[in-house]
């Protein structure tokens, strides 16, 4: 079954949460936060004012917010970011503008190790 690509167009203002499970591309306004275990690709006409939390995501244009992906964070030469990144990569063209912290990289941070047990200080 081939994925499907949902597209939401510059002209598409939505206040409020988002969620969508297979690929989605933003090319509006969107205020809220935006959800998914699929791939976002925030269009170079969008603005994303809130968090976003996807299995990945690629930038070419504004998001002010934290984001956070399971995998690959990629950030292209137009696009601006005001906020964190959470990512298990991330990749920053240049010119692209990045303004926030960034924790990169594989982390345990769905399921415990060691069944639950938490370290001793």
């Amino acid at each position: 079954m081939p994925t499907s690509k949902n597209v939401l167009a510059n002209d598409v203002e939505i206040k409020g949460s988002i969620k969508f499970s297979h690929d989605l591309i933003i090319d509006g306004k969107i205020e809220g936060e935006v959800i998914s275990d699929g791939s976002l690709t925030v269009g170079e006409n969008a603005l994303i004012k809130g968090e976003v939390k996807t299995r990945s995501v690629i930038i070419f244009g504004k998001v002010e917010g934290n984001i956070t992906v399971a995998e690959r964070c990629e950030l292209k030469s137009n696009a601006i970011l005001v906020g964190d990144i959470a990512a298990g990569t991330l990749a920053i063209e240049e010119g692209a503008t990045f303004m926030g912290q960034s924790q990169v990289g594989k982390k345990a941070e769905t399921k415990p190790a060691f069944g639950g047990a938490k370290p001793q200080p």
